[in-house]
């Protein structure tokens, strides 16, 4: 028998609880829910899902709180829903560790295309950590063993700050990735005096492996928030 995929639902809005739950069993995913955000991480723990769906506006802890402390144990996809729609809310949860974010109200198709999204990532990911020696998109192909970088058959020059930021955009690949999360893992420092540098090296690494850097093929700016790099 296949093994389905195992969701978490935390959400205290029973009506929105009940149709999340409805949703995930329509596609025959197993799921277990709560409305409260330490019983979560509890769950998390105990029952390691292979994804997370979570509401911010928790009755006992706020919902960043919970992204916080399963990120100290699990890397399992976390796609929030939240009534929460404003720019600084998104980054932080994202930068705390979140895969992705869905504004309520939202529509069941919407919902289940981004939990489809999320666990293909996972996978994926986990793919590449086993064998995380080359990487392929489309005409782009990284070789991390040689630190070669192949573009339409062609081999294109990298500095090493473009080719880390590369590197760790394919490491993340379909996940947008917050500023200072890739400030940090580049550079080693907190969010602020890098931030012009990465825009400099983003505008130069896209010149180089982007036809039109304007209307970007590979690299997608996520407005207010950071990159991302496809996945297909």
């Amino acid at each position: 028998m296949e093994n389905k995929p195992y969701i978490l639902i935390v959400e205290d809005d029973r009506p929105i609880r009940n149709f999340i739950a409805a949703a995930v069993s329509s596609q025959g995913y197993k799921y277990i829910e709560t409305d409260k955000g330490n019983e979560a991480i509890s769950l998390s723990m105990s029952n390691n899902p292979d994804l997370i769906i979570l509401d911010l506006g928790l009755p006992d802890i706020d919902g960043i709180e919970v992204i916080s402390k399963v990120r100290e144990f699990s890397d399992v996809p976390i796609i929030i829903v939240s009534a929460r729609a404003n720019e600084r809310q998104k980054v932080e949860a994202l930068d705390k560790g979140a895969d992705d974010y869905l504004i309520k109200p939202f529509g069941i198709g919407e919902l289940l295309a981004r939990i489809r999204v999320s666990l293909r990532h996972s996978m994926i990911n986990k793919d590449k950590e086993e064998i995380l020696s080359t990487f392929k998109v489309r005409q782009l192909v990284i070789d991390f063993d040689k630190r070669r970088v192949i573009l339409n058959n062609e081999e294109i020059h990298l500095t090493p700050i473009e080719y880390k930021i590369l590197s760790l955009l394919c490491r993340y690949s379909g996940k947008v990735l917050t500023h200072s999360f890739i400030i940090r893992e580049v550079w080693g420092t907190s969010f602020g005096s890098e931030t012009q540098s990465l825009r400099v090296f983003m505008a130069s690494l896209r010149r180089k492996i982007e036809k039109d850097p304007a209307q970007p093929e590979y690299i997608y700016t996520e407005v207010g928030v950071g990159y991302r790099l496809i996945d297909e």
